[in-house]
Order: structure tokens, then C-alpha cells, then sequence
């Protein structure tokens, strides 16, 4: 049975130039970039590399990258340093509703535990923030505001560039952070152009390994680290860099945006085509915009009557295998906050799948998928108690 993938907003499978670069890194190149010798020199031009490459990416400076463990990890280290760091002009953050849970449970830290007031602004059904609650939220004690580029369940599309004007029209001095997780790889981003302060990607989302992340600080930026060490990384994140992860990363994401705009197309092509037939189920719901203005790669789709955990295993059972919600929080399961914050119906809640692509994904895999679907909905929907 051929395994069709349909969960890469979870993680992706490396690219194969990706997985030879790591065991190269590992075992031959295998130095730490702090030891002097040829063996550390030669570790230590994987960063610098690396560091130009995404600089390049993003159009940015090399030395406004750091490398962190992960998007989790850029995402604390944005939000608690800044705080931190910036607490005497004010303890006010603001971040979206329907956020992914490191930037969540983050503020709820930052709230709870250490005197910060957060304000969650709400979205519309399309999953999009309010630019008007983001206005009457901005006060004298704002410092950071955290907004999402890419939701990871519904795939909407925040409205970065108008946000981030907003935020800086009020006061420059506020700190505009952009968890760019599902965004980067699938949109051309530049933070300086976009008035981004701080921007966190991952690796294992664009092909590249598990267990690294990146954030861009701006250089004028005050931020203090989380991590305490031995001093790499100009302090901001200590810990022996993992270097063979930072190869890998820089790897993944020169060779994403190698030819983009027609991996986007395709992608973009077959979720309409999916959104088009799956939608031909009766008693079926797509979540969120599935336009142009939408994620190319997310498609989360409700299925009246079947829970989503059935229907996951339903089509695992058939070598599909997709996700209920977000991953990263679906080892427990619970209702969507994201589902609740755009008002999804309340026989939706339990009962949603997302779908989300890579540029692997096949037109044939889409097709398999479609008709696997017709037969197994209606099949689970007769032995589902009323």
C-alpha cells in the first residue's frame, strides 16, 4: 500500500540533499565551531554560511541571525527576552487569539508568573486578526506585539504589513514579532521591508531536519537570553550550536525557495482542486478563506457527524495520514481554540481535519485521497451514534 503524506504542516520529509549534508556535518565535519583548530574553523563556515543565506532570504544582516532549537524555542526566546529586556518602558503585550501554543503559553507565562498584561485580540471567521482591536489595544505600556504569519490549523493569512504599521505608527519603539513557522517557504519574506522586529522559523517545516529553529533579531533590538552558557551565539542563545542542523536548515531553505512561485502554483492548484470535490461530501465545511489570500498548503475541512480522531484512523488505515487540528498539541486531545476563535459550528469542533501539502504532494495522492474519502464518510457517518 503506497503511503500518501497529507500532515506537512506537522513536519516535512527532509530533502534528500538535506539528510546526506546532515550525516556529512555529523561525521566528517563533525569540529566544535568553538575550538580553534582547523577541525572548529571548518565547523564554524558552516554558520557563517548559513547565516548568509538566510540573511540573504530575508534581506537582512548575517549577525541578526541566531539559531535556536526550534520554532518553540525562537518564539520564547522573542517573547521572554523582549519582555524582559523592555519591562521599564511598559508590561503590555498583545498577540492574537488563535495563535500557535509556544506564543500562548508563553504570554500566559509572561502574564501569570511575572506581571505582564497581555490583550488576545480576536479574529473573524476567516481566522483574521482585527486591525481595529489591534488599534484600541495599542497603549503608553505596549511594548511587544506577537502576530502570526500563517495560521498552522485553518491556514489563514495574517495582515502582517498593515499590523506592523499600525503598531509602529503608534510608537517605533514597540516590538512587532512574527511567528513566520508556516509562512516561511511558501511566501518571500522581508522583515525589515515588512517593519518585523523579531521573525521565527523551524526547520522541520521546509525539508529540513527536526531540532533546529532561526530567529532574526533586529540589531537594535534589546533582547536578553533565556539560555545561559558558555557565550556562543554573541550571548543571546548559548549551548554548543548544533551544526549540523544549522547546515541543514540553510540547505532546506535555499533549496525551498529555489523555483517558489511554481512550487506555490501547483500547490495552490490542487487545493482547489481537493477543496472542490471534498466539498461535494454533503454535511462538509472548509475553515477559513481558500483563496488566493489563503495558505497554499492548509486545507481544514469539518466533517458533520464523525469524529475527527475516527476519521484520522480511518484513513490511516488506508496510508493517509493527515492530522486533527495542530500537531503539536494533538498527543492531547481537546477542542481547537483556533475552531472556537473564527466561531466554527459546534458540530465542527470534534469533527475537523486538516489537510496540508508539500511540494512532494501528488496530483494522484489528492485523487486517492478524494475517493477514499467518498466511501469511508459515509460508511463511518451510518455507524456514528445520533
Amino acid at each position: 500500500m503506497k503511503e500518501i503524506y497529507l500532515d506537512n504542516s506537522a513536519t516535512t520529509k527532509a530533502y534528500e540533499s538535506v539528510g546526506d549534508l546532515v550525516r556529512k556535518v555529523m561525521c566528517e565535519d563533525y569540529g566544535n565551531p568553538s575550538s580553534m583548530h582547523a577541525k572548529g574553523v571548518a565547523a564554524e563556515k558552516y554558520i557563517r554560511d548559513a547565516k548568509e543565506t538566510l540573511a540573504g532570504l530575508w534581506k537582512v544582516q548575517p549577525k541578526e541571525i541566531f539559531f535556536t532549537s526550534g520554532g518553540t524555542e525562537s518564539d520564547n526566546l522573542a517573547l521572554m527576552g523582549a519582555a524582559r529586556a523592555n519591562a521599564r518602558a511598559g508590561k503590555h503585550l498583545i498577540t492574537s487569539a488563535i495563535e500557535h501554543p509556544a506564543i500562548l503559553n508563553t504570554m500566559r507565562h509572561l502574564e501569570e508568573e511575572e506581571g505582564f498584561r497581555v490583550t488576545y485580540l480576536p479574529v473573524d471567521r476567516y481566522g483574521r486578526v482585527s486591525l481595529e482591536a489591534l488599534k484600541e489595544s495599542l497603549c503608553r505600556e505596549t511594548i511587544l506585539v506577537s502576530i502570526m504569519y500563517v495560521n498552522n490549523e485553518v491556514g489563514s493569512v495574517q495582515p502582517i504589513q498593515e499590523a506592523a504599521g499600525i503598531v509602529k505608527a503608534y510608537n517605533k519603539n514597540i516590538l512587532f514579532h512574527v511567528d513566520a513557522v508556516q509562512g516561511f517557504g511558501k511566501y518571500r519574506i522581508y522583515p525589515k521591508r515588512l517593519k518585523i522586529d523579531m521573525c521565527s522559523i523551524s526547520g522541520h517545516k521546509i525539508h529540513g531536519p527536526k531540532g533546529i529553529g532561526a530567529l532574526y533579531i533586529d540589531e537594535r533590538v534589546k533582547i536578553k537570553p533565556i539560555v545561559f552558557g558558555g557565550e556562543q551565539q554573541k550571548n543571546v542563545r548559548s549551548g554548543t550550536e548544533n551544526v549540523a542542523g544549522i547546515a541543514g536548515l540553510a540547505l532546506a531553505a535555499r533549496t525551498i525557495y529555489d523555483g517558489l512561485d511554481g512550487k506555490v502554483a501547483r500547490m495552490r492548484q490542487l487545493k482547489r482542486h481537493f477543496i472542490e470535490e471534498v466539498t461535494k461530501i454533503e454535511n462538509t465545511t472548509i475553515h477559513g478563506l481558500h483563496d488566493e489570500t489563503s495558505a497554499p498548503h492548509i486545507i481544514s475541512v469539518g466533517f458533520a457527524g464523525i469524529r475527527s480522531e475516527v476519521l484520522l484512523h480511518a484513513l490511516e488505515d488506508k496510508g493517509i495520514y493527515v492530522s486533527s487540528g495542530s500537531a503539536c498539541s494533538s498527543n492531547h486531545p481537546q477542542v481547537s481554540g483556533v475552531l472556537r476563535g473564527i466561531g466554527a459550528r459546534q458540530e465542527f469542533l470534534d469533527a475537523t481535519l486538516r489537510f496540508s501539502m508539500s511540494e512532494f504532494t501528488t496530483a494522484e495522492e489528492i485523487d486517492t485521497t478524494i475517493r477514499t474519502l467518498y466511501n469511508i464518510v459515509p460508511m463511518l457517518r451510518r455507524y456514528t451514534r445520533h
